[in-house]
Parts: C-alpha cells; structure tokens; sequence
C-alpha cells in the first residue's frame, strides 16, 4: 500500500490538482475537502460532483479514503477533471487491481485538449470580422 504522504497530481485545461488520499479508519465518514472547503461547497454544480467521485465509483471504494485536494488555476469544469484524475492515479497506485478498471472507464487519460489562442486580426480563435464586399 503507498504511503499518506504521497502527492498525485491531476490536470486538465489549465487547472492542476494536487490529491492526498487517507484510508478511513472504522467509525468514521470519508470526508472530500477541497482547497479546505466541503466537496458540495466547492462544487455546486452537480455534474461537476459526479465527475469527482466517478473514480471512486468505478472502483467500488467510495466511502473508503478521505481525499483533501488542493486545486488552482482554470474554471470548475477543468478543476474537476484534474481532481478526477488525480484520484484515479492515486486508486491505481495504491490497488493494482484497480488500474484496468479505471483504464476501462477512460479515468486514466490526460484530456489533451487545451484552448486555442487567440489569432490576429480577428476578434477570437476562429470568429473572423464580418465580410463587406462594397
């Protein structure tokens, strides 16, 4: 098993994710903090919560790891894409069992897509200014 102290780190778009995963001793509740805030007061937004515990789910090990995450950079979307890739790293390491189920459920791939930049002389990426022809 890996030690407490170990850091998996997850990223998507421009956010990173730093994930601490702790078994729950018995008697306890697994608790999800990110950035010292609840999981549900991070993340209002429901689809974002499930993209969170999805790694969890898959595994059959939700309820059973305090995960304290620290996240920064990005919107919601990309940070909660980061912070599920950082636990399905950090799963994957600590039970190899659960490395092909999580491969399986496309947890363990990096999303490469990233934001276009900006080109000149036109207002964004791809919008160009509005034709004229007289």
């Amino acid at each position: 098993m890996a030690k407490q102290a170990t850091i998996y780190v997850g990223r998507r778009k421009n956010s990173v994710a730093r994930i601490f995963l702790t078994p729950v001793a018995s008697g306890q509740e697994a608790l999800i903090t990110i950035n010292g805030r609840t999981f549900e007061n991070f993340f209002p937004n429901s689809l974002h919560r499930d993209d969170v515990v999805r790694p969890f789910k898959v595994t059959n090990t939700f309820g059973s790891f305090h995960v304290k995450a620290n996240v920064n950079g990005g919107g919601t979307t990309g940070q909660s894409g980061a912070v599920r890739l950082g636990i399905a790293r950090a799963l994957s390491e600590m039970n190899e069992e659960n490395k092909p189920l999580l491969r399986k459920a496309d947890l363990m791939t990096r999303d490469p897509r990233m934001v276009e930049r900006k080109k000149s002389g036109q207002p964004k990426a791809r919008k160009r200014f509005q034709f004229s022809k007289r």
